[in-house]
């Protein structure tokens, strides 16, 4: 007998999910208020992130917590009057990122990093999806020696324990790679395992469209209306009720709401993000994503236009748009690189749902049958979504994951 599933959340992690469901004999049906790709895995940088081992932490160093408290950079924002609310949030993930847990973490969260790439191409390939991929890496370039230095150090230990692979650049390097590029970069990193995408949106488009090829549908609903029917469970659609043995809760920073309405606390965080789209100035060319490490912005030439994203904001999700990073950023690359107009009518705002230990929560719900989580990516929700779908999928399915997911369980906030 086939046995119906709810995939809640059409980003990149819930299409995922529901392709892995579907391809293992279940009936998935997904649903979302928006069209899949529509909100946080639209905005994002673009970047499958093979390198990405260690998750980003919370700065320890006084100095450096003393200049984000003017609250006038481009790498980090804050809403002075929100910021109270957030003060439990942001100490648990100070303390999660001293350097002894950090490390703790980072073992933990590797190995989802290290099959992304793998579980990409299976959907990639399924997908035909191969012309809105790049694999030729991504460069950090930096305005000082000690900073490169630093970095070039820190890759080094990820290459001898996680097996990530970069080349350092020089100056002339960076030149010969990038003629139209200009400004003091002393050198840089490039990571040669991470893939790009040239459209992020047209990526999920491209894995939904594959999931409805496998008989999976697609609805409009609203999370809100998710409850217990009998021993499954129901939401209402556009289409009516929908019932289904098994739900998965995927809806990114909305998650903690739709959790809470079933006596879930989860401490999920809000970082929030902007981009907007340039032309290159006359026959200016891009040639790859590359990161002003010491700025805090990226510039990246997708399929849209030259996109450039900003670090993270701290807000409530709902918060009014703010795009003060954007501005700085903007004034900053535009010293390094010849942007012509903006191609957007207004800068796009995204929210990516954090947990205070750095890791995504995927699992089955502590209290309920047939309930399953897979949200917290934080900054690597594209490059974690097909690795979450399939070792979610094989958990609600009795498969044994192909991973260990035990540090990822929902029971370490809610036991």
């Amino acid at each position: 007998m086939t046995k119906n599933a709810i995939v809640l959340g059409a980003g990149i992690v819930g299409v995922s999910t529901a392709i892995h469901l579907q391809r293992r004999g279940q009936q998935v049906t997904l649903v979302d208020r928006k069209d899949p790709g529509s909100e946080t895995s639209f905005g994002n940088a673009g970047l499958i992130q093979r390198e990405g081992v260690a998750p980003y932490g919370f700065p320890q160093q006084l100095g450096l917590l003393l200049r984000y408290a003017l609250n006038n950079r481009i790498d980090a924002h804050y809403h002075l009057r929100t910021l109270p609310s957030q003060i439990a949030f942001l100490a648990r993930y100070w303390w999660n990122s001293n350097p002894r847990r950090h490390a703790v973490i980072t073992r933990a969260y590797a190995p989802l990093i290290e099959n992304s790439i793998a579980e990409h191409k299976d959907l990639i390939e399924a997908s035909h999806a191969e012309t809105l991929i790049r694999r030729d890496g991504w460069m950090k370039l930096f305005r000082t020696q000690a900073r490169q230095d630093e970095a070039l150090g820190e890759a080094a230990l990820w290459r001898n324990e996680f097996g990530v692979e970069y080349d350092s650049l020089t100056a002339a390097d960076i030149a010969r790679i990038e003629p139209d590029l200009s400004g003091d970069f002393t050198g840089g990193i490039r990571w040669r395992d991470p893939w790009s995408v040239l459209d992020p949106h047209a990526l999920t488009s491209a894995y939904r469209r594959y999931f409805e090829s496998l008989g999976g549908r697609f609805v409009t609903g609203d999370a809100a209306s998710l409850g217990q029917f009998g021993s499954g469970w129901k939401i209402m659609t556009t289409e009516g009720p929908l019932e289904a043995g098994d739900a998965v809760i995927a809806l990114g920073p909305w998650a903690a709401v739709a959790t809470g309405r079933l006596g879930y606390s989860f401490p999920l965080g809000v970082k929030r993000g902007y981009h907007m789209h340039y032309a290159p100035e006359g026959n200016a060319v891009l040639n790859n994503w590359m990161l002003d490490a010491e700025r805090g912005y990226l510039l990246a030439p997708m399929s849209r236009g030259i996109r450039l994203t900003t670090g993270a904001e701290f807000a409530t999700l709902n918060a009014p748009k703010t795009p003060v990073q954007l501005d700085r950023a903007e004034a900053v690359a535009r010293t390094i690189f010849p942007l012509g107009k903006r191609l957007d009518p207004e800068p796009w705002m995204g929210a990516r749902p954090c947990t205070p230990d750095m890791m995504p929560i995927i699992g089955k719900a502590p209290r309920h049958q047939g309930l399953w989580f897979a949200f917290g990516h934080a900054h690597h929700g594209l490059t974690l979504g097909p690795v979450t779908g399939r070792v979610l999928a094989e958990l609600i399915t009795g498969e044994a994951p192909f991973i260990d997911i035990a540090a990822y369980a929902p029971q370490r906030f809610n036991p």
